[in-house]
């Protein structure tokens, strides 16, 4: 009888602190208000090369939840520049979201994966500084024999414990008749990127 309540003891005060726990680690991200912002910040994909006006992804998306998106696409940019442009881009217009969709043109260029992890790494570190959630969105490899997601994002995506994004570009631009050219979406694929985006922001509660 004294072993059962060796054992017992000890194990109803381990699901105890379990419980305590996971109902620590679950707590919710506060919405967004109408006043917040999300800024989109990235390249081409961004930007929205190969879109009719006013069909990019972050003006779909901001049709979609009824918060600000403020477009901060360049097309051809690397990550390199683009990690010297984002402290201006935090600073002026403090957002509550950042959607970060960089490392296409990295990858097109062949420059070092390395580096492009190392960049992310620092982009997603100065948003977080900033108070910002990271939706961090993974740029498939663009190669000739299909698209899939580059393993580097999912490993930033885990270490900073982020909203991932894994598998939307390598869905879209892996769809034919989701595409303007072999590397971007036509305005059909940007509809579902502002889509799957506003799914994972609802998902996490930061939308209604």
């Amino acid at each position: 009888m004294n072993i059962i309540r060796l054992l017992f003891f000890p194990l109803v005060l381990l699901t105890i602190l379990m419980i305590f726990v996971k109902s620590g680690d679950d707590t919710d991200k506060q919405p967004l208000s109408k006043e917040s912002i999300i800024l989109a910040f990235g390249d081409s994909l961004t930007a929205g090369y190969g879109a009719s006006k006013g069909k990019d992804y972050p003006s779909q998306l901001q049709r979609l939840s009824g918060i600000k998106v403020i477009n901060a696409g360049i097309s051809g940019e690397v990550s390199a520049d683009g990690l010297k442009r984002l402290p201006e881009l935090l600073e002026q217009y403090k957002p509550q979201v950042v959607i970060l969709c960089h490392g296409g043109n990295d990858i097109l260029r062949k420059k070092s994966m390395h580096q492009l992890q190392e960049n992310l790494r620092q982009m997603i570190i100065l948003i977080q500084n900033n108070g910002a959630e990271v939706l961090l969105v993974a740029v498939p490899n663009l190669s000739l024999f299909g698209f899939s997601p580059l393993p580097q994002y999912e490993v930033l995506a885990d270490e900073y414990d982020l909203m991932f994004a894994e598998n939307v570009l390598s869905d879209v631009l892996g769809t034919n008749k989701l595409k303007s050219d072999r590397i971007h979406p036509n305005d059909q694929g940007y509809k579902v990127m502002a889509e799957r985006f506003h799914e994972i922001l609802s998902d996490e509660g930061l939308l209604n």
